[in-house]
């Protein structure tokens, strides 16, 4: 089975969120050796997902926003009882699967 390319919209996102995430541990003035480890994550693999990379794991981006300290912003973030339309249905009940 052939693999599909990454969405342009992904790979921006992606470089994006990595970006920030460097931006986030500069401002923190930390080291990437030292973000690295305490992520329990290669150094190569911190430097990948700063650079974009869609290829990093989910459990990589959590450990590193968690060594940077901004895990639960980005849970939040994502939270869909945090937007208006969350907010507006919190009151009706969620199917746990929707079948497409």
């Amino acid at each position: 089975m052939a693999t599909q390319p990454t969405p342009s919209g992904t790979r921006t996102a992606a470089a994006t969120l990595g970006g920030n995430l460097a931006t986030w541990r500069r401002l923190l003035g930390l080291p990437a050796a030292v973000v690295a480890e305490r992520a329990a994550i290669s150094r190569s693999t911190l430097s990948r997902l700063e650079n974009g990379d869609v290829g990093v794991g989910l459990e990589a981006l959590l450990n590193v926003a968690a060594a940077l300290g901004i895990r639960e912003q980005i849970v939040t973030a994502t939270d869909p009882y945090e937007s208006d339309l969350g907010r507006a249905r919190a009151d009706q009940t969620v199917p746990k699967r929707v079948r497409g």
